[in-house]
C-alpha cells in the first residue's frame, strides 16, 4: 500500500516534473552558450583558429566542438517550442499508468526528439566548414556575407510559404492529433515517436536554422531571436500568420540586400 501511495503521488506531480526537467536542459543548454564554451574552447591556438573573424584550419577537435556547440544550441532552441508535445504524451503516459497499462516515459521521448537534432547538428557543422573554406570568413560570427545572406532570407522567406512549411507545423501545432495516431508503447516506442515528430520539426524549422548563418552561428541575440520565433509559431494562436507574414518580410529583406550587394 505504501509503495502505491508513492506511486500515484509521483504519478500527480509529473507534470510538474517533466516541466522541470524540460526547464533545467533549455537552462543548461542557454548556460552553455552564454558561457560561450564552445567559442572559447574553439579559440585555443593548438585548435588551428586564425582569427575569430577570419578563416580557420579545422581540426578534428574543432569540428567535435562545433558539433557539441550546435547540438546544445538547438535543444536550446527547440526544446521551448516542443513543450506542449512532451507535456501530452506526459499526460497519455499518466493515464496509461493508470490503468495497468505499459509505460512510455517522455524522457526517451525527448531523447528520439534529439537524435533528430543531432543528426542536423553534424549536417551543419559540415556546411560551416565548408563555408568557412569557400568564403575565407567565419561564419560562427561574422556570418556568410551580404549577397549569400540575401539569397539564404529569400529562400526562407518563401518556403515560409509552401505546402511543406504548413504540414509540418500543422503536425507541431497539434499534439493530441499527434499522439492519437501515433502512440507507441515501451522505451522504443517512445523514441520513435521522438524521432518522428522531431523529422516533422525538422520540416518545420530546417530553414529558419539557416537564418544562423546570416546572423552569425554564435550571435546570441539572433539565436534568441529565432529560438522566439519558432515558439511564437509552434505554440500561439495566430502562429501560423506570423509565420508566413515574416517569411514576406525575409524575402523582402532578402531582396534589398542582394540590390545592395550587386
Amino acid at each position: 500500500m505504501e509503495t502505491a501511495g508513492i506511486a500515484e503521488r509521483i504519478l500527480r506531480h509529473d507534470r510538474a516534473m517533466t516541466i522541470v526537467g524540460l526547464g533545467l536542459v533549455c537552462l543548461l543548454s542557454w548556460a552553455y552558450l552564454l558561457s560561450g564554451g564552445a567559442m572559447t574552447s574553439s579559440g585555443m591556438e593548438g585548435d588551428g583558429m586564425v582569427g575569430m573573424a577570419g578563416p580557420m584550419a579545422w581540426s578534428a577537435s574543432h569540428a567535435a566542438l562545433m558539433f557539441v556547440m550546435w547540438t546544445v544550441m538547438m535543444a536550446a532552441m527547440m526544446l521551448p517550442g516542443a513543450a506542449p508535445m512532451v507535456l501530452a504524451v506526459a499526460a497519455v503516459d499518466r493515464g496509461h499508468r493508470r490503468r495497468g497499462l505499459p509505460a512510455v516515459s517522455a524522457a526517451y521521448f525527448v531523447l528520439g526528439y534529439l537524435l533528430v537534432w543531432s543528426a542536423f547538428s553534424l549536417a551543419a557543422v559540415s556546411l560551416q566548414w565548408g563555408a568557412e573554406a569557400a568564403m575565407g570568413v567565419s561564419a560562427m560570427t561574422s556570418g556568410v556575407g551580404v549577397g549569400v545572406g540575401g539569397a539564404i532570407l529569400i529562400a526562407v522567406g518563401l518556403y515560409q510559404w509552401t505546402p511543406l512549411k504548413d504540414s509540418c507545423l500543422r503536425h507541431c501545432r497539434s499534439p493530441l492529433e499527434f499522439l492519437t495516431t501515433r502512440w507507441r508503447r515501451g522505451r522504443g516506442g517512445a523514441i520513435r515517436m521522438g524521432v518522428e515528430h522531431g523529422v516533422y520539426c525538422l520540416g518545420c524549422c530546417w530553414a529558419l536554422m539557416a537564418l544562423l548563418f546570416v546572423g552569425g552561428v554564435m550571435n546570441l541575440l539572433w539565436i534568441a531571436a529565432i529560438a522566439g520565433f519558432v515558439l511564437v509559431e509552434k505554440t500561439a494562436p495566430a502562429g501560423r500568420r506570423v509565420g508566413r507574414w515574416a517569411g514576406a518580410v525575409l524575402a523582402a529583406l532578402g531582396v534589398w540586400m542582394l540590390l545592395v550587394a550587386f
